[in-house]
């Protein structure tokens, strides 16, 4: 067995230094748009073994090892997910199907900023709730491309309004893997998370709007926007705090979509902005924003109007899309097939054979490195029988439902390679201790730790891709450090969970899911300068409110104990 090294140079600075390469590099060469992201994360990923294995003193079959499971874990569940969502919309667009859901939607309302809080943010808050791990990004992305939005605004416009509800994303994921690292009642973490992320979901549907309309653009739909944010955030945190953390971002998500909607039944903007383009210059079409005349800029939707038959039909594959992965998602289903239906392969040469120890955990701790093949209650398994059911549902051939999903993994070759690298430096960091170097930076900062506390769940995020696997990665680190530092555990375990929804836009995973979905492909690096700054500020604030929660009253009566 091999314990774990976090200070291999005896000097905290350096080794801070040395285990922050692989990320820096990997971020380097996506923003540069010069190396195309799987080149750039298979490259990475090579950075990773060599510093783990050279820097970090780990055996090289244990690195090696580490790798390919990251690799495996990268195609399931993840990859398995967004293949079979991008197999359902290739689908939808070849019946046409998707181009009636484009209309409908654009029936309801022309303008674009309210296309943006009801598709991005309401409707986006739903998937994440149902599925998470990339469905929502690749479900909205795909509807605003359609709807006329650039590749740039639909990719990072949808990376943004997927913050907010990511704690609670997957029927409360997240908050299940972070309760099983620190041992906390998952109901009161939920609780904590539901007193902070609601502050934020006020904030969103207005940073979304101004993000691409512009100041002047958002204040002449401030009231839709008002009621979008507070019918989301209200729920969010009585649902939260009064009954579970299972259903949050689902129950919101229908109440927010249902007052939007209901909102602008009886209240239009003065001016109607029909130009999809962003208010500054995009990569893909220099042109500025201007409110243009209605009905401007949808020359790729469907000329003639659908008829209510068609409209119903057009939604039939996403409404058992919901269906399917909602009661996938659910405990019982789980329960339901999981004994059956699952393959245990506990990883030879690497189970059990790497250890954590102090002061990461109270006491050494063996890391666990079993491939669970839960094949049948994978959400990405939920996906594709709706793809298969909403196929035949649309007339397809089962011979073309074969060919169809052939050619969709040869169009997401690139993506699935990359998102298998970036789940394989994760895994691989988890294993070496880099990840663990990383956050004994952020532990050391005293009494601001709330603060940079915030700002490590946001670090493991961008780093793993998922809210859940920050939680389950620096929930005990969060735990220990809080109570040597005299701060409440709680408020800090909730911090991570909370802190982390801010790296979801940034996180190379996401990445590559919107840019796959919007058609954008090499692009990635476009995505990620325009949302870096808007993730970081974002993180900051969040980390602001925890410091408020942990040192100055009233907040700290918002604290769960």
């Amino acid at each position: 067995m091999w314990s774990q090294v976090y200070d291999p140079f005896g000097s905290p600075a350096l080794s801070t230094l040395a285990a922050a390469i692989p990320v820096v590099l990997l971020l380097v060469m996506i923003a540069s748009g010069k190396v195309k992201a799987h080149i750039a994360a298979v490259i990475a990923l090579l950075a990773a073994v060599a510093v783990s294995i050279f820097l970090f003193t780990m055996p090289a079959g244990l690195a090696i090892r580490a790798a390919l499971f990251g690799v495996v874990t990268g195609m399931f569940p993840i990859g398995w997910i967004i293949l079979n969502v991008i197999f359902l919309y290739r689908l939808t667009v070849e019946r046409g199907y998707f181009a009636t859901l484009q209309q409908s939607v654009g029936g309801l309302t022309t303008d674009r900023r309210l296309q943006l809080l009801l598709v991005a943010f309401a409707f986006g808050a739903f998937f994440e709730g149902a599925g998470g791990f990339g469905t929502p990004v690749a479900v909205t992305g795909a509807i605003l491309i359609g709807l006329g939005f650039s590749p740039l605004a639909a990719s990072g416009l949808s990376l943004i309004a997927n913050t907010a509800p990511v704690a609670y994303g997957a029927l409360g994921a997240p908050i299940q893997g972070l309760a099983s690292v620190t041992g906390f009642d998952p109901y009161v973490l939920g609780a904590m998370v539901g007193r902070q992320l609601p502050f934020f979901s006020l904030i969103v549907p207005f940073w979304l709007i101004w993000v691409f309309a512009g100041f002047r653009g958002m204040m002449q739909v401030w009231p839709a926007i008002l009621v979008c944010a507070v019918s989301f955030a209200i729920p969010q945190f009585l649902i939260s705090n009064y009954i579970n953390p299972w259903i949050v971002d689902i129950g919101a998500s229908l109440i927010s979509m249902a007052c939007l909607v209901g909102f602008m039944r009886i209240w239009h903007p003065k001016e109607i902005w029909t130009s999809p383009a962003l208010r500054t210059r995009d990569d893909s079409a220099a042109t500025l924003a201007r409110p243009a005349p209605l009905g401007a800029g949808t020359a790729d939707i469907t000329p003639r109007r659908a008829s209510r038959e068609e409209v119903i039909r057009a939604w039939v594959p996403w409404i058992i899309l919901s269906i399917i992965v909602a009661i996938w998602g659910t405990g019982w289903f789980k329960a339901l097939v999981n004994p059956i239906f699952t393959w245990s392969y506990p990883i030879p040469g690497l189970h059990n054979m790497v250890q954590k120890v102090a002061p990461i955990v109270a006491k050494p701790t063996a890391e666990a490195a079993v491939f669970a093949f839960t094949y049948m209650s994978y959400t990405g398994t939920g996906v594709l029988i709706a793809a298969i059911i909403s196929g035949l549902v649309m007339g397809f051939s089962p011979l073309r439902l074969i060919t169809a999903w052939f050619e969709t993994i040869w169009v997401l070759r690139y993506s699935l390679i990359t998102i298998a690298a970036m789940l394989a430096i994760g895994t691989l960091t988890r294993f070496s201790g880099v990840d663990a170097t990383l956050g004994l930076a952020f532990a050391g900062t005293g009494i601001l730790y709330p603060f940079f506390g915030t700002l490590l769940g946001w670090l493991g995020v961008a780093l793993t891709g998922s809210d859940t696997a920050s939680n389950v990665l620096f929930g005990g680190l969060q735990k220990i450090t809080s109570e040597q530092l005299g701060l409440s555990p709680i408020l800090m375990a909730a911090a991570n969970s909370s802190g982390g929804v801010m790296g979801k836009m940034i996180d190379a995973q996401s990445i590559v899911v919107a840019s796959t979905a919007t058609n954008w492909f090499g692009h990635e690096g476009s995505i990620l300068r325009f949302v870096f700054w808007h993730s970081i500020v974002l993180a900051c604030l969040v980390g602001c409110l925890v410091m408020l929660q942990a040192y100055v009253s009233p907040f700290t009566s918002m604290v769960l104990h």
